[in-house]
């Protein structure tokens, strides 16, 4: 068995209201579900995606409004990847972060691929690659609404980078339980460390990468605002999402067992070196309970937290998401 891809990576904020203006009004983005955390229904969850939210299109954040700054280090996810759909698309999106007054990096290629770091209000770690030369999984389609040109825009998921201290037993998970074929390398910008290597799954491509970064040098990451949570993967179904619950328990991996979130369904576990992997079904989907005219206007709740909107709702923060 394989993965498709990578389905989303959900990361932690402390303000749901400025991370909402940042990545619709500066990326551009769709917000495409306000819902809460179904672990912690005091705190919003929110969905960016392409024009429905497609699998391998969505960046998510919890809110913990008290978080602090994340702490740098190893046993992380330490690097998210935003695609968008040429090389030229990355002069533009130079200038638009310098408008916007957004920390950067210069146009360098990483992989084959050009690419542009930047850093958000919370300092989480995004790069921009082109899809100029991707042969893999194809991208989304941006919100033909959204403030960014179609031609510039955001559309998916790139590579996810993970950092760790011993790079063996990850990428023994990765390709002997999940997987996962060895593409390639390149160097890392830390002096003295090894190459950068990188895994692939499905079609392969920018939307179905996995790029392992071991690092002797740094302490263990404390998770905070500007952080990432974990990373999910693609399956097709729940046929093969209970495949993958019965593959990853045979070896003894503790996990979560089979998960509902509604919108998708779910397993969790984490690896060796202590990263948290979801595996995540392409459906139901976001416009299962909302017209996909009208995605992430308003709350949003499963049926299982529907009879308790009352008291969550008294316990948000208002978030104005009709502009």
């Amino acid at each position: 068995m394989e993965f498709k891809g990578i389905h989303h990576v959900s990361a932690l904020t402390a303000s749901a209201s400025n991370n909402f203006d940042f990545y619709t009004e500066i990326m551009g983005m769709r917000l495409v579900k306000k819902t809460v955390n179904q672990d912690d229904v005091s705190v919003y969850h929110l969905f960016y995606g392409d024009e429905k939210g497609n699998p391998g299109t969505e960046l998510t954040f919890f809110e913990i409004p008290m978080a602090g700054r994340t702490r740098e280090g190893n046993n992380s996810i330490s690097a998210t990847s935003l695609r968008v759909p040429s090389d030229q698309a990355l002069t533009y999106w130079a200038e638009r972060l310098d408008q916007h007054g957004v920390e950067r990096e210069d146009v360098k290629e990483r992989a084959g691929r050009l690419t542009l770091a930047f850093r958000d209000f919370e300092g989480q770690r995004i790069i921009l690659v082109s899809d100029e030369n991707n042969e893999g999984v194809a991208g989304g389609r941006p919100w033909a609404k959204g403030p960014v040109p179609p031609e510039h825009a955001i559309i998916g998921l790139g590579p996810v980078q993970l950092t760790v201290p011993n790079a063996q037993p990850t990428v023994q998970v990765l390709t002997e339980l999940m997987g996962f074929r060895r593409k390639g390398q390149y160097a890392s910008p830390a002096q003295g460390q090894p190459d950068i290597v990188v895994f692939e799954t499905g079609e392969g491509g920018t939307g179905a990468e996995v790029h392992v970064e071991e690092r002797t040098d740094l302490p263990r990451e404390r998770l905070g605002r500007g952080g990432v949570h974990h990373v999910a993967f693609r399956v097709e179904d729940e046929e093969e999402l209970k495949a993958w619950i019965q593959q990853i328990g045979a070896v003894g991996f503790p996990n979560s067992g089979f998960v509902d979130r509604y919108y998708f369904r779910s397993l969790y576990f984490r690896e060796p070196n202590g990263i948290l992997f979801e595996v995540a079904t392409d459906g139901p989907g976001f416009d299962t309970d909302e017209h996909v005219d009208h995605l992430g206007e308003t709350l949003a709740l499963p049926p299982f937290l529907e009879g308790k909107r009352e008291a969550i709702e008294a316990n948000l923060k208002p978030l104005n998401t009709k502009r």
